[in-house]
């Protein structure tokens, strides 16, 4: 498993531990230096896996927009250098990717069989990784999921913790809508997906998941604010704004919910309430 240190690649890790059928060997930079493709392809020629997950990227959306060369190198030339080694090796594979590879203006959820338009740099690098790991492995799954956090790592949940504290006003965008999506849901469907594609029982391409029901970032800025005031920690107010109140270095799409009906048919499963996730959330990255 590639991005040890990540959201995911952690609630991966966690869930292995307490599974006795699961065993995991979680690669981090010193491991696998995901700027150097071939350093990462050589990793997986040397351990004997029976799938691979990548769960390691390039995620600073606007930061992508200035460093451009390096979100491809990470979010689509490394992927597909380990898609290549795992298929050569005969390794089924499942592969992270994003809702922001769409525009955000279909008005109806995204299916998979739907055309991606993405807006900016990091939506660009994750496509362009969605096409690399499927041209290089006939069984690679990539999973595009969105707004993925956990009670831990670097997430928004903690952003408006964050910001929280500083007792201002928070200004949060509400016109943007999309499903929030725990991490540990996510951790549990890609394990969830490698196992079906090492048993045959599934096949390699696209699929969507993300959590429910659809909301904004202001929705989940409320759910994160709430949590904190039933904790007995004093929340300042929040304004939502529109996209355009708030410009940023890279634009985003308006609406990128995700029909997730093919990984439901699948796995035979739903998708998460991302509710009930915020509060633990909340407890932790508190602390930190």
């Amino acid at each position: 498993m590639f991005g040890a240190s990540g959201q995911v690649a952690r609630e991966v890790a966690a869930l292995a531990e307490a599974r006795r059928d699961v065993s995991v060997v979680a690669l981090d930079r010193a491991a696998a230096d995901f700027s150097d493709p071939e350093a990462c392809a050589h990793a997986v020629r040397a351990h004997a896996a029976d799938a691979v997950l990548i769960a390691a990227a390039f995620t600073g959306v606007d930061a992508a927009e200035s460093a451009r060369e390096a979100a491809f190198q990470i979010n689509a030339a490394t992927p597909g250098a380990i898609a290549a080694a795992a298929a050569d090796a005969g390794i089924p594979l499942v592969h992270l990717s994003s809702d922001y590879v769409f525009d955000g203006r279909l008005g109806r959820p995204y299916r998979e069989d739907d055309t991606p338009h993405p807006l900016n740099v990091y939506g660009a690098s994750k496509l362009a990784g969605e096409e690399a790991v499927m041209a290089a492995h006939s069984r690679a799954a990539v999973l595009r999921t969105s707004w993925v956090f956990a009670p831990h790592g670097r997430n928004f949940v903690g952003t408006v913790i964050r910001l929280a504290r500083g007792g201002k006003t928070l200004r949060i965008v509400e016109d943007q809508i999309g499903g929030p999506t725990p991490a540990r849901d996510v951790a549990a469907v890609s394990v969830a997906l490698a196992g079906a594609l090492a048993a045959g029982t599934g096949e390699g391409g696209l699929y969507h998941f993300q959590g429910s029901p659809a909301a904004s970032w202001a929705d989940l800025a409320e759910a994160v604010l709430a949590a904190l005031a039933a904790r007995g920690t004093a929340v300042p107010p929040l304004q939502r704004i529109a996209t355009r109140d708030f410009p940023t270095p890279a634009a985003r799409p308006l609406n990128t919910l995700l029909d997730c009906s093919r990984i439901g048919a699948l796995l035979h499963l739903t998708q998460p309430d991302w509710r009930p996730q915020v509060g633990p959330a909340v407890a932790a990255l508190k602390k930190d």
